[in-house]
């Protein structure tokens, strides 16, 4: 089998592979159709014409629930899957309009477009643009790794978040109830009214009910098409019914036929700023997405994927639907399982997906024009329950409660501020999460104890025997501007309950992977200090590349060069020859 052939699911991932010179690099899907084997083609036509179920009515579901008119959910589904079938790295993922995103682009589109659709699309697209040339352009500078500065709490506390955004903002269309969205809260209260004023439709909830209960029923099994059914069973009960006549109930209507055409969207000067912050939050929502299921399913069939390839593949079809009428778009963790059980092999898959959808709309657009909008509000409620995450949740309180009021943090940011600040608040918090762990790391004084190799931290070994006159400490963070003044306090601190006349501080610094100016220049404060009164400062165990950095930030030629021992062993036994100190160690 050649190096581009997908392998047999379970097998050991290939970690280590040429990558090809040139711009044949960025172009995955043309190294892939070069190798294809004519024996893949009738799995990924299987599992194409299976994908083709759910493309339409989840495609018309997120982009009714996003704001925009169902059609531009379908143009979502053509085009990017056609961009990342050429530019994406992995085989089997499947890209389109996504649940998780639906709330960020209702928060720009619904207060902007004052209920004009072409406005509506035309804010959607430019989101897909700036999320697009964001993807784009943090991949060519190979930041892939940024999404991993989330940690998974905060990650699970913004996706229950919008989870509930979502729920919220669509139960009101499975009661047939038209509302406009003021925030979560005053829409839950808005809804209220409207149930105990008489103003649901009962027939309408019970189809939406009806058609909810059977995805959530079928959803188990995987090569059931359960949206399928539901949304067909919904459709027919109208069309037969007439009940859109007799019981008032609102439905898709006809389709407009034809191909989305190249229209770039241009937005008011007003609009810029919300939709670059629409954009962006697009943008790290569906990278985060589509990195960790492309990261699983790599894993499952033996192959390796490169996140900044798949953030430039992401950006060119978030890129590609922007430009051709369609929503943004992200990865799908439901539709992409369907596609892997049905037997796909390669994106051929998605290809004769994207084609199946195009063909619809070609020939058949009024096909679906009896679906009810309270049908298509379930298949978003249900995609919506799929997003939330309790179960790890109740694990990290246990082991970690303040990372668990973190993540309850963020999820009620999202809840109260919407969709947008709410990511913007994940971020920050993220931030401030890695300031404090750096900004207030363990540090211990180390001795010897008895029956065991090395030294080790006299707080968890209280009986621990001291080198008399040495301070010997430790610091397990890298020094940086946030940490330095702690650094230089805790030093002073340690060296003033010794119980012994300090001679030397030895910092033993494996753990210090990095410095910066700030740190750099308190080094060389405390070296001034210690040698006022009296007192050496010496390092074992620093790393080649920090010891480069405090060359380069004029350090040694202040302490000088001399001040470095390989191993904390070496360096105690370098102060007792020095000192002419006697000392069992």
């Amino acid at each position: 089998m050649n190096d581009d052939a997908p392998k047999p699911s379970g097998r050991q991932p290939q970690l280590l592979r040429p990558t090809p010179d040139g711009w044949v690099r960025w172009l995955p899907g043309l190294r892939l159709l070069r190798n294809y084997q004519p024996a893949w083609f009738p799995k990924d036509l299987a599992a194409g014409l299976v994908l083709i179920t759910m493309l339409v009515p989840v495609g018309i579901a997120y982009a009714e629930a996003s704001g925009v008119p169902g059609i531009y959910g379908l143009y979502a589904t053509i085009v990017p899957l056609l961009a990342y079938a050429l530019f994406g790295p992995s085989r089997i993922l499947v890209l389109g309009p996504d649940s998780a995103l639906v709330a960020i682009i209702l928060a720009v589109v619904l207060p902007l477009s004052g209920g004009d659709p072409l406005r509506a699309i035309t804010l959607a697209s430019a989101m897909a643009l700036v999320s697009g040339l964001i993807c784009i352009a943090a991949g060519l500078m190979r930041l892939g790794f940024i999404t991993e500065l989330l940690s998974k709490p905060i990650r699970y506390g913004y996706m229950n978040g919008i989870a509930l955004t979502v729920l919220i903002s669509q139960t009101p269309k499975l009661f047939g109830i038209s509302q406009e969205s003021h925030g979560p809260l005053r829409d839950v209260l808005q809804l209220g009214q409207s149930l105990l004023a008489g103003q649901a439709n009962w027939a309408a909830f019970a189809l939406g009910a009806g058609t909810l209960a059977v995805i959530l029923l079928l959803k188990r099994f995987q090569r059931v098409p359960g949206i399928l059914i539901a949304v067909v069973a919904a459709t027919l009960a109208v069309a037969l019914l007439g009940l859109d006549q007799s019981h008032g109930l609102k439905v898709l209507g006809s389709l407009p036929q034809g191909l989305p055409g190249f229209v770039l969207p241009l937005i008011a000067p007003g609009d810029l700023l919300t939709v670059l912050i629409g954009g962006s939050a697009v943008a790290l929502v569906s990278f985060a997405d589509t990195s960790v299921l492309s990261r699983t399913y790599a894993a499952k069939t033996g192959t390796a994927v490169d996140p900044n390839q798949e953030m430039v593949g992401l950006g060119l079809a978030n890129l590609s639907t922007g430009l051709f009428q369609g929503i943004p778009i992200s990865s799908s963790s439901s539709r992409t399982p369907v596609a892997e059980a049905a037997g796909s092999r390669t994106q051929l898959t998605g290809v004769i997906g994207a084609l199946g959808v195009a063909l619809l709309l070609l020939f058949a657009p009024d096909l679906l024009q009896h679906l009810p909008n309270s049908a298509l509000a379930a298949v978003v409620i249900a995609s919506a329950i799929g997003l939330f995450e309790f179960k790890d949740l109740r694990r990290i309180y246990r082991i970690q409660q303040w990372e668990f009021w973190l993540s309850i943090t963020c999820f009620v940011g999202v809840a109260v501020l919407g969709a947008v600040p709410g990511i913007g608040l994940a971020v920050v918090i993220a931030v401030i999460e890695f300031l404090w762990d750096g900004w207030r790391p363990h540090f211990a004084v180390l001795g010897r104890v008895d029956g065991i190799r090395g030294f080790h931290d006299i707080s968890r070994y209280p009986h621990a025997r001291l080198v008399p006159g040495l301070v010997l400490f430790r610091w397990d963070a890298p020094l940086f501007f946030a940490n330095a003044e702690l650094f230089q306090n805790s030093v002073l601190e340690a060296i003033s309950q010794s119980p012994t006349e300090v001679r030397r501080v030895l910092i033993a610094a494996e753990p210090v992977t990095s410095v910066d100016v700030t740190s750099a220049d308190m080094l060389i404060e405390l070296e001034r200090t210690l040698g006022d009164a009296g007192i050496e400062l010496r390092f074992a165990e620093v790393k080649d590349p920090v010891k480069d950095k405090l060359h380069r930030l004029e350090v040694l030629a202040s302490i000088g060069d001399d001040v470095f021992q390989p191993t904390v062993g070496a360096a105690v036994d370098a102060y007792l020859d020095e000192h002419g100190v006697d000392w069992t160690p």
